[in-house]
């Protein structure tokens, strides 16, 4: 089910590249996809945080949304996220606040607890007082945003003494707030608080576990409600690994080897997750049948939208996370088809030429009686004006 007249479209960049290849390229890459994205029409690009691990070797999505606001017109720059525990929430505030500025008020602030175990034991930080520390965090950057009065506070790991924002937040009333979904409450709960947005980085879809998402929602909802906010569902994004192309085998068959390294090796050999029981020649067509992952043409992708507005009771964002599983002209070629076809489809941009095309078709022989009249029309009057003209 819809929940607004145009959804959004956006992508999710971890990013992920594999161990081996040169770093200053893969960065490259990414910037020149956020580029395409912005003619394509996108509306959304999030840039994540990491540290360690090897894969996504983003540090700042600060400083690289300043670099991709420079090349790029119209796309809104999110951070995807600024993991909160790792920053003191005034530094967090103040270089938003900048970005803000500096793009004319294409930032987003997304944020989260932090994806990767290697990170938080480098920062010293413990696993367990992650949220918490999100928590405490968000509550004080969302007061700066929105008050003028210093504000002193104290917990055991940051401190603020008639702490004020010198630059107040280009957008109005300020800048907007998302909060990363995995599967726990504790995101949908933090967003609920403050009212914010949501994305849904892991979502199930599987027929056991459909009512997973739409319970979070829940959890928001009434979370917004005890704190006198109210959530929007235009303000509710899905993250989903999708590639597509001109027919399923031939989506299958660019991200076959790609894919399987990136779920074997990093997810798997690096971070310790569950494998897929199928062999590795196997495992784009495993995750695309068990619906983790949309591979096939833009009718797929149709119909697997459809789906999850359906399981979810509605979202306003759908957002693709980037993968760097296929050569690059074909994942420029995916995100083209994406474009053309399928975004149109959720926008509302087509109403007018499918109105306008099946009255033609429904016009076509009175337009082709009116069309001969008009050729004959032209035709008698030249043969009038020729004859006088040999008669004078």
């Amino acid at each position: 089910m819809d929940v607004s007249h145009r959804m959004k479209f956006g992508v999710f960049m971890a990013p992920f590249h594999r161990v081996g290849e040169n770093p200053t390229l893969a960065l490259e890459r990414d910037l020149e996809l956020i580029q395409w994205l912005d003619v394509l029409g996108f509306d959304e690009a999030y840039i994540g945080e990491h540290h360690s691990a090897g894969w996504e070797t983003i540090a700042s999505p600060e400083i690289f949304i300043a670099t991709a606001a420079e090349r790029t017109r119209n796309i809104r720059l999110g951070t995807g996220v600024i993991s909160l525990p790792y920053h003191h929430p005034l530094m967090v505030a103040n270089r938003m606040v900048l970005l803000d500025h500096l793009t004319r008020g294409r930032v987003i602030l997304g944020v989260g607890p932090g994806a990767l175990a290697s990170d938080a034991l480098m920062l010293g930080i413990k696993a367990e007082r992650q949220r918490e520390m999100m928590h405490e965090s968000l509550d004080i950057i969302m007061r700066l945003f929105t008050e003028t009065e210093p504000i002193t506070y104290k917990t055991d790991w940051f401190e603020l003494n008639d702490a004020v924002l010198q630059l107040r937040p280009y957008q109005q009333p300020h800048i907007p707030v998302t909060v990363a979904s995995v599967q726990s409450p504790a995101g949908v709960t933090l967003a609920g608080k403050h009212g914010a947005g949501v994305i849904s980085l892991s979502i199930p879809r599987d027929t056991i576990r459909t009512t997973s998402l739409g319970e979070l929602w829940s959890i928001a909802e009434e979370t917004a409600a005890e704190h006198g906010k109210t959530m929007h569902r235009e303000n509710w994004a899905l993250v989903v690994g999708c590639h597509l192309a001109e027919t399923r085998e031939e989506a299958l068959d660019d991200i076959r080897v790609g894919s399987a390294r990136v779920v074997t090796e990093y997810f798997g050999e690096t971070l310790g997750n569950p494998i897929p029981d199928t062999p590795f020649e196997n495992i784009a067509e495993h995750m695309r049948e068990n619906h983790q992952w949309i591979v096939g043409t833009p009718d797929d992708c149709i119909a697997e939208i459809h789906r999850l507005q359906e399981m979810s009771g509605g979202f306003g964002t759908f957002m693709v996370r980037v993968e760097d599983w296929a050569p690059r002209e074909k994942i420029n070629r995916s995100y083209e088809l994406l474009a053309r076809y399928v975004m149109p489809q959720f926008q509302g941009s087509l109403i007018g030429i499918k109105t306008s095309n099946q009255w033609a078709k429904d016009m076509k022989e009175t337009l082709q009686t009116n069309r001969i009249a008009g050729l004959q029309r032209a035709t008698d009057s030249y043969d009038e004006a020729r004859d006088k003209a040999k008669i004078n």
